[in-house]
Formats: C-alpha cells, structure tokens, sequence
C-alpha cells in the first residue's frame, strides 16, 4: 500500500498471520479483517495527508477516529451498523497488536471504543416456506446442477450448516451410508452432525449425476468445474424468492436459521442445538428462543383446553 511505512505493513502482515494460525479464524473472516484494515489505514493518510506510521497512528484523537467511522456511514455506499461494529473491532485489534509488538501507546486506544449493536432476532422461514424451496429444484428433468444445489440446501436447513461449511465438504466426507457428518467450523472448532436420511439421499442423487471425481475433490462443483462459491448459491436462492414470493430475508442462512427454530419449536434442548450449530456460547444459539417462544405461546393459546374460555 502506498503511504504506508513498512512497520505499519509488516505489522498487518503479522496480525492476519496471528489471527489465521493462533486464533484459528476462516479464510473468509481474515479477509474482512484485511479490508477493514487496510481501509482504515488508507482513510487515515487521506484524512492527514501524511505516510501512516507509528507516530501518526499515536497521535490520533478521538475526532479522527469519529471522522472515520463517519466516512464508513457516508452515502452512496453506507455500511450497516453490523459492519461498522465489525471494522471498530477489527482496527482495535490490529492496533493492540502494534501496541503489544511495535511500540505504539495504549493511551490512543481509549479513544476508539467498541461498539455495541443489538443482535437482531434470526429471521427464519417458516415450514412450508422451506418445502416450497426444496420442490422448486425438484423439477422432472432435473439436471445435475439442480440436484446439486437441492443438496446445499438440504445440507443448510436439514443440518444446519453454515453455508461455507457446507461448499467446503469434499466427495470422501459423505462416501458410504454416512450417518452423521464431521463438520470443522469457526475458529476451526469440530463437530458431528446427524445426517438425515433425506438429506443423505439428496446427496447420492447429487453424486450419481455429478461429474466424477477422487475423494479429494470438493464435492459441490461450480460450472467450470471447480469448487462452488457462496455466491452462486445466493443466485440461486435470489431466484427461487423472487419466483415464490418470500422476502427478502429469505437467503441460504435463513435455511440455517429455519433448521436452529424449528427445532427449537419441536421441544429440542438448547445445549442440543448449540452443539449441532457450532456456537461457542449459549448466549448465541438462545437468540432463537426470540422467534420460537412467541410461536410456542400462540400455540399452547390455540390447543391448550384450559386456554380456550
């Protein structure tokens, strides 16, 4: 990057490698990390006209930093409150570093604090919203593409993956009658997933009209024949909404979010889903008793004999 001093550009170098190697952070979440940085840094030697080094770094005050995070909310391409708490977060802790192995002080951290944004309550489809979805790639003359992404999302909502988690699976992790799936997932933490019988069936049905491959070959194929991105799925889901009529909420991680409640709705146990999503603390996989409780009220109003007066 121009306009910055090598300490500062070594110093990222070694913070993307700490957060990847020691911190066991994804591939993706590095990457964000790296833009937020580095868009930071470049804010900052337009915002004062000089080379980012150390010194530059220390004198900052707490104007700047507001003037920065007032150019990330600036039109025509604001960020969401989410991005923006992801960016404070993501400088904060590059800065620590420099602080903890490049010599810059504590003392101009306290003008950047984190932010605190309110967790939003998963927007989840409901039942037949997901069938709907499902029987959309479920046509007579289905094509191996179709069954193909009928597998992603079976995976998303009948295993509540993550949607890279699923894309990330190879052909060796689902040979033979598979009864549960080996998932490694943020923070490279493992865990084991049931695998469903219609789940595992939407797969064998993928493979056998896939293009054929080693074990080693990821097992969801883009068209040219290399590993599927996240993104083409979201065009797939893009479609399937626009054509059904769902909201716009309605994305690959909803399939997830669908799975995580309607389990919840069923009477599974908390801790229970916690480990079949992954989540490190509870805290977050109780976000979803704020969609399933009201539904299980209503519920228990409509069947309950005492309820009815």
């Amino acid at each position: 990057m121009e306009d910055i001093a090598p300490e500062i550009a070594d110093g990222l170098t070694g913070y993307l490698t700490h957060l990847h190697q020691e911190r066991r952070l994804s591939e993706h979440t590095v990457t964000a990390y790296r833009h937020d940085i580095t868009r930071f840094l470049r804010f900052v030697g337009e915002h004062t006209g000089a080379t980012v080094n150390l010194d530059l770094l220390d004198s900052l005050t707490a104007a700047d930093y507001r003037a920065w995070l007032a150019y990330l909310m600036r039109p025509p391409r604001p960020l969401a409150p989410a991005s923006v708490a992801r960016a404070r977060s993501s400088v904060q802790g590059f800065l620590v570093h420099l602080a903890r192995h490049q010599g810059l002080s504590r003392i101009s951290l306290r003008s950047l604090r984190p932010a605190r944004v309110p967790k939003r309550a998963p927007r989840p489809l409901g039942v037949n919203q997901v069938q709907a979805v499902i029987d959309e790639l479920k046509p007579a003359s289905a094509g191996w593409q179709d069954l193909r992404d009928q597998a992603v999302f079976l995976l998303l909502y009948g295993a509540g993956l993550r949607i890279n988690e699923a894309l990330s699976l190879n052909r060796s992790d689902v040979t033979g009658k598979r009864d549960v799936l080996r998932i490694v997932g943020k923070g490279e933490k493992e865990r084991l997933v049931p695998l469903l019988a219609p789940v595992r069936e939407g797969i064998e049905r993928y493979v056998a009209a896939a293009p054929d491959g080693s074990p080693d070959d990821p097992l969801f194929l883009g068209a040219r024949g290399r590993r599927l991105g996240a993104r083409a799925v979201q065009r797939r889901m893009q479609e399937i909404r626009a054509r059904l009529g769902l909201p716009a909420s309605a994305t690959p991680h909803a399939l997830r979010h669908s799975f995580a409640t309607h389990l919840l709705e069923g009477g599974s146990d908390l801790r229970v889903l916690q480990e079949l999503l992954g989540h490190a603390r509870l805290a977050t996989t109780q976000r979803y008793t704020e969609v399933a409780d009201p539904q299980l009220h209503d519920t228990f109003e409509r069947t309950h004999p005492r309820a009815k007066r």
